[in-house]
């Protein structure tokens, strides 16, 4: 967390790489994204989502910051999925906020860039499990998740 960090977003992480993470956002939360800075947000939620953020490339359009938008289906995550948010947050200036609906697929993506980056999965894992561990969770849902997580930890 820095200073003016808007820890209220649900689930609100800062990456030691400087990237910001979080859960669904609000209406009145690109501006404050833009008050710390942020240039770029990609969105991995679906946009049918109950909790999803109506005109959210719109919002953020208005408050001077580019938009992608990866819908991650939840119960189909893919390795083209991460390829996706991997090359959007290379190619788009930052800095960069990464958010879906409670930050789940978001950490999962990045444990899959960390560990593949050489950060030690204990370190990658843990950086996860802050958020949400389908690794070792008991969940159904976590199923597709802990198999693409095993695939990409362990190619």
């Amino acid at each position: 967390m820095q200073p003016g960090d808007p820890a209220d977003i649900r689930n609100w992480q800062r990456r030691p790489d400087g990237i910001t993470t979080s859960g669904k956002l609000e209406p009145h939360d690109p501006a404050r994204l833009a008050a710390i800075g942020v240039r770029h947000v990609v969105n991995l939620a679906l946009d049918d989502h109950p909790e999803a953020l109506c005109d959210e490339a719109a919002l953020m359009a208005s408050a001077g910051i580019a938009y992608t938008h990866i819908p991650v289906p939840f119960d189909a995550p893919t390795p083209a999925h991460v390829a996706a948010m991997a090359e959007a947050v290379t190619v788009h200036p930052g800095p960069h906020h990464v958010h879906c609906i409670a930050n789940f697929r978001v950490t999962a993506f990045f444990y899959l860039l960390d560990c593949a980056a050489g950060v030690p999965e204990p370190e990658a894992r843990a950086r996860m499990a802050a958020v949400w561990n389908p690794l070792d969770s008991d969940d159904p849902r976590a199923g597709p998740w802990r198999a693409l997580l095993e695939a990409g930890a362990n190619p």
